[in-house]
């Protein structure tokens, strides 16, 4: 029987969600519950992905104040002031402990280009202008150019954007792995629905233990 669906650990990627002082930080101003617990796990597959030497691809959201093309739910709330992600600010850069070098800062004017920003030799930063890190985007083909077919979600909220970048990736034929404690606002009902279309769940300590498996 062929298999379709099993992750390939020798061809596998790192999608890091939106892990982003805004967001993930205690008392930020757009603090997602959850996503500082979640941080350790990512930190760890992000570490096991560096150690391999296996692509990670921190994708962010970056907003201009004046609200051009924020997403609809959240345009007013910018416009009107309310500091979320915002180009060049601290908030909007991703959160040390998952940063190859402390030093590594986001270039707004590079990411919102649609252009990725590379900051180590496997480490890429991506802007993303919606939910998916797939929609109007340059990721399924970067991904495609390195010989990429699995990828290892991860980040922040759920419900949101790991969900429908999870949804675009199969939509394009990637074999899918959802690291369950390594990302926030998880809930027992999205995990039926993933196992349901092919995704393998894992915990952060299986999901070490397979990328450093001999199998594919």
């Amino acid at each position: 029987m062929r298999d379709f669906i099993s992750p390939d650990n020798k061809h596998s990627a790192l999608i890091i969600v939106d892990v982003q002082r805004d967001f993930a930080l205690s008392g930020s101003s757009a603090e997602i519950p959850g996503t500082m617990q979640a941080l350790p796990y990512i930190q760890i597959l992000a570490e096991g992905y560096r150690n391999l030497g296996y692509p990670i691809i921190h994708v962010v959201r970056i907003y201009n104040q004046d609200g051009s093309d924020v997403d609809l739910c959240r345009r007013e709330a910018v416009i009107s002031g309310k500091q979320m992600v915002i180009a060049g600010s601290v908030g909007a850069e991703i959160v040390d402990e998952l940063k190859p070098s402390t030093s590594t800062r986001l270039d707004p004017t590079l990411l919102l280009s649609g252009r990725l920003q590379q900051i180590s030799p496997v480490e890429w930063i991506m802007y993303k202008p919606r939910w998916g890190a797939f929609y109007r985007t340059p990721l399924e083909e970067h991904l495609r150019s390195l010989g990429v077919n699995t990828v290892t979600i991860s980040g922040c909220n759920y419900p949101n954007c790991p969900r429908t970048t999870i949804y675009e990736a199969s939509e394009r034929d990637f074999r899918i792995v959802f690291a369950q404690d390594a990302t926030s606002q998880t809930y027992e009902k999205a995990l039926e629905e993933l196992n349901s279309i092919g995704v393998s769940i894992m915990d952060t300590n299986k999901c070490i233990n397979w990328l450093g498996s001999q199998s594919c």
